[in-house]
C-alpha cells in the first residue's frame, strides 16, 4: 500500500532489518535508507553527498531532496519526501528516466570540477606566497567555464 507519510530514525548503523514507514538516517555514514514508499518491499539506498541527496531538517521533521526515482525497481516510483510527507509524483516515461539519469551524471561532473577548481585556486594563492608568478594558478580556460556554469546552476537552483 502508498505511504504518505514516513517517519525519520536518526541512527549511526543502519539496521539490518527495515521497517516500513521509517527512514533510517546515519549522518555518521552520509546514508539513508527506507522501504519504498509504494509498499513494494524493496529497499531504497539514498547516498547522502554533497553531488546526491542532501537531509533538511525542519523541526523535527526531515525533507530528502532531489526526488527519489526507483528508475530500477519494478514498481519505477518516483516521490519526494518532504516534512515527512510523501509527494508522489507521475509516473515517468524511459525517455524522460534517461534525461534525469543523463543530468545527475552531469551534476556529479560538475560538482567534481568545482571542488577541483577550488582546490587549484588555493593551491594557486599558495604558490602566489612562493615567489611563483601571481597570474600562473594553474587553471585554465576550461576549469573557469566550468566553476562559473557551476556558480550559475546553483543559482538558478536557489530560484526554485
Amino acid at each position: 500500500m502508498k505511504q504518505t507519510s514516513i517517519t525519520p530514525e536518526f541512527v549511526e548503523i543502519i539496521p539490518d532489518q527495515l521497517v516500513e514507514g521509517v527512514l533510517y538516517i546515519s549522518e555518521k555514514y552520509g546514508t539513508a535508507l527506507h522501504k519504498c514508499c509504494c509498499g513494494c518491499g524493496l529497499e531504497v539506498v539514498t547516498p547522502l553527498k554533497p553531488s546526491g541527496w542532501k537531509v533538511m531538517r525542519e523541526g523535527g521533521k526531515v525533507s530528502l531532496a532531489p526526488s527519489i526515482g526507483n528508475w530500477s525497481f519494478p514498481c519505477r516510483s518516483h516521490y519526494w519526501i518532504r516534512r515527512n510527507q510523501i509527494v508522489w509524483a507521475g509516473a515517468f516515461s524511459d525517455q524522460m528516466i534517461r534525461r534525469v539519469q543523463a543530468r545527475d551524471r552531469r551534476d556529479i561532473e560538475l560538482h567534481i570540477a568545482r571542488v577541483n577548481a577550488q582546490k587549484a585556486e588555493t593551491q594557486g594563492h599558495v604558490h602566489q606566497s612562493t615567489d611563483q608568478d601571481p597570474g600562473d594558478r594553474g587553471f585554465t580556460w576550461g576549469d573557469l567555464i566550468v566553476a562559473c556554469l557551476a556558480r550559475v546552476k546553483a543559482w538558478w537552483r536557489g530560484r526554485k
